[in-house]
């Protein structure tokens, strides 16, 4: 029986290269888009993540064709409206960029996990990631993208704790700079400081996450936070060029994850 993942927001960047890759390992995926579009061998279902009963209904269709759900990955993600990069302090924002940041970049992964985990505890297993980032630790892009990171990060933690017992987990990504279409067709070197020789792939993301769900370790890793080029490191787990990305734990502090030890 093939195992079975849900993508959220895979149309591109992120997301597209967590399904390929999951794919290329053998799971079946199902991804979730606005747009409709996602990887052509995916089972690609539309849907706004601000519509609870359009969440509810991709979580309907997958259990009526499969039966069962072995992972979820939030990744789902919207800008603020009249996006166009993160340069000023929040007085001179729109208020509303929360509807955005907040009301998808949070809330549309809490919804989808309590959809996956009524799937998941009632099979006794399932695996449940958040795409999270550095934003965390320090400030990154604006006061509202760091609070919904930061609220990311507690969310697996608490989840974990409920979790207990059921056989499913939880965990949190940070992840590096992405080496996204975009961000390449820019024609640099560098973004933000950081290399993008040694920026994480898409598909690198991914392989860590199909890694993370076969890890026998992971019952002691539910309700943390990771860092996704250093779990790859100690894995082997390297971009699609065999290099091994690098951390930006050290530009951000360093020091211990989350949750406080």
């Amino acid at each position: 029986m093939s195992r079975v993942a849900l993508v959220t927001g895979a149309s591109r960047g992120v997301g597209l290269g967590v399904a390929t890759a999951l794919l290329d390992a053998g799971w079946t995926v199902y991804t979730t888009a606005r747009s409709g579009r996602g990887p052509d061998r995916a089972l690609v279902i539309t849907c706004d993540h601000t519509d609870d009963v359009a969440v509810g209904e991709v979580f309907e269709t997958i259990d009526d064709a499969e039966g069962h759900l072995d992972l979820l990955v939030n990744n789902v993600w919207a800008a603020p409206r009249g996006f166009g990069g993160f340069s000023e302090p929040f007085w001179q924002r729109p208020v509303g960029d929360w509807d955005s940041l907040i009301g998808v970049g949070v809330r549309a992964h809490y919804v989808a996990s309590v959809h996956a985990g009524r799937l998941m505890v009632a099979a006794g297993s399932g695996l449940i990631v958040n795409i999270s980032s550095f934003g965390t630790r320090g400030h990154l892009h604006s006061v509202l993208y760091g609070m919904s990171k930061a609220a990311l990060d507690k969310m697996v933690a608490d989840m974990a704790v409920e979790l207990q017992g059921t056989g499913v987990h939880a965990v949190s990504l940070w992840l590096g700079l992405i080496r996204t279409e975009l961000l390449l067709s820019l024609g640099v070197e560098e973004f933000a400081g950081f290399s993008l020789e040694r920026a994480e792939d898409p598909e690198f993301v991914g392989r860590v996450i199909a890694a993370l769900a076969d890890d026998p370790a992971l019952p002691n890793l539910t309700g943390h936070t990771l860092i996704s080029a250093e779990y790859g490191r100690e894995h082997g787990i390297v971009n699609n060029d065999g290099a091994q990305p690098d951390s930006h734990r050290d530009a951000f502090g360093g020091g211990p994850l989350y949750p406080p030890t």
